[in-house]
Parts: structure tokens; sequence; C-alpha cells
């Protein structure tokens, strides 16, 4: 992972996620599969202290991920510190917070087991429960779209706990080299809905229906998607249904997914990849807590790659 690799070089208006481009589509996929990490360890990046990044771990993290959409750093700073999130963003060009319905008044949210008495009681990120495979703000309209992440790691459960990591770009890969149509599908502007939410006064969140695979402004490759089966609607023709059942079986058991544990001061950084999380079983004395910023942005790289 520590070799830098060039990406092909294509014309400034090729693109990789254009399925009328298979020329610039399989120079992109031979570099891509031939950078990928095969291990989670391949993304691990040590750093003093995630506040302060110096030259090299800077350099470093970027590295990872230009090439995987994520990285891992791993640091000696294992204080409750909200501002870590925060500073870490801004050093890598993730300034726009997403300051969700739950998240603090900061802005970041604590992701804990939270008492259903409030208002995260009962919403699957705060309880022990396992997590089903999705990317961050798949209820979002277009406008706010989640393209930048961070998930820092205070403190872990007793046991469990562990997340698994896919790239959405290999994702994407998968389902072209499948059967092109499934990428043609999950790009329909209405492939997927998520229902409307409702709350003592009315609807909280408007229905918002989009695509799975979009591309940015800027040529990169947005995933929006959820494993969960209530609360949302899939388009309801042929193509879709073959198209979400190939993304389901790619998810339950692709050689690229990653799995880790994240340790006190560990945490994940990047665009906003696939995930999932383990169920877990909390101590008490020492809950699980981990603290989650989103951002609108995707991460400064220091210079686009050439297909976007």
């Amino acid at each position: 992972m520590d070799t830098v690799l060039i990406p092909p070089r294509v014309t400034d208006h090729s693109s990789p996620f254009d399925l009328d481009d298979d020329a610039s589509y399989q120079r992109w996929r031979a570099w891509k599969l031939a950078q990928r990490p095969a291990r989670a360890e391949d993304l691990v990046v040590d750093v003093a202290d995630p506040r302060d990044l110096t030259a090299a771990e800077h350099a470093a993290l970027v590295d990872r991920i230009q090439r995987a959409n994520m990285a891992l750093y791993r640091s000696p700073v294992t204080a409750a510190d909200k501002d870590l999130p925060r500073a870490l963003g801004a050093q890598l060009g993730l300034l726009r917070l997403d300051a969700n319905w739950l998240a603090d008044e900061d802005g970041i949210s604590s992701i804990a087991v939270s008492d259903r008495s409030d208002d995260r009681g009962g919403f699957i990120p705060y309880t022990d429960r396992a997590i089903r495979w999705h990317t961050d703000g798949y209820y979002h309209p277009e406008g706010r779209r989640i393209r930048g992440m961070i998930l820092h790691c205070v403190r872990p459960a007793a046991s469990g706990g562990v997340n698994g990591l896919l790239d959405h770009e290999l994702a994407y890969i998968a389902l072209r080299d499948a059967a092109p149509a499934h990428v043609r599908a999950l790009m329909q502007a209405d492939a997927m809905t998520i229902p409307a939410r409702a709350d003592d006064d009315g609807v909280a969140r408007a229905a918002q229906s989009g695509p799975v695979f979009a591309v940015d402004a800027d040529g990169s490759l947005h995933m929006r998607y959820t494993a969960r089966t209530r609360s949302i609607e899939w388009k309801a023709d042929a193509a879709t249904r073959a198209a979400v059942a190939a993304l389901e079986a790619l998810l339950a058991g692709s050689p690229w997914i990653l799995r880790t544990r994240l340790e006190p001061g560990m945490g994940l950084v990047g665009h906003n990849v696939l995930h999932d999380r383990s169920g877990f079983e909390d101590d008490p004395a020492r809950p699980r807590l981990l603290y989650r910023a989103r951002f609108l942005d995707r991460v400064a790289l220091p210079a686009a790659p050439p297909w976007r």
C-alpha cells in the first residue's frame, strides 16, 4: 500500500462511470484493482495526534483514501475529545458538517447505547444491535449528500462491534462486471425511495427518492444504499429487482470486504463507503463510545485523478 501508483490518464471528457465508455472503464478498473487493499491493516496509518498531523501522516492518509476511498488511523490519543474529529477533518478538507437532528449541538454525534426515553432511543446506531450494510445519510436529499465521514473510537465495547468495510467503487466494479444493466438500473433517479418519516408534529422528513449510484459534478462516484427491508421502497421493475439481488449477494460474501474493530484512539476517515457493524456487549462501567462526523465534502486530494 505504500508504493504510489499513478492512475491511467484518459481524456478530459471520459469517465469510468459512463456505461457507454468501456475503454475508460477498463483502464480505470485495472488501476483500481491493482492497488486495492488486501486486508484492513493495509489501510492503517499510525499518527501521533490526529488533531495535528505531520506532513508525512497527512500524505499517508490521503494516499490510502485516494486508493481505497478510506483510511484507518491509529493513535495514542484516547481522551474523550469531541474536537478531534472536527480538527482531523479540517486538515483533510472536510469542513461542512452535516448537523443532522440526532447529532450533538456541535454537529458531532456521540454514538453510544441510549435510553429509549430520549430522541435517540430505538434508532439502531444508538443500540447494541447489529447494523446492516449502508452508506451514511441514504435518506438525505441530493443537496445534502454525505461525501465524507470520520468515525473515531474513544471506548470499544467489551466484545463485538466489528465493522465491515467495502469501497463503493469496488461494489460498482463487481456489479458492472456481472451485468452493466445492474448499474444502469441502480442509476435510475427513482431506484430507491425512503418513505417520509412522521413525528408528533407531522412530517419530520419528506420521502426521498434517488439513485443508488450517482456521479457528482466533479466526476466522482457517490453511493446511496441501505440493506434495510423496512422503511424503504425499491422501484418495482425487473431490472431493479435483479440489481438489488446482485448487490445483496455481493454484500453477503465479497472477498473485497474488509473487517476491523476500532480500538481506543483509532478511527475511520474518508469517503462515504459501504459499512456495517456487528452487535456488541457493553461493559456498564466503560460503555462503548464513538464520535461520528459526517460531511458534505469529499477529502481534498492533492490532484484529482485524471479520470475524474
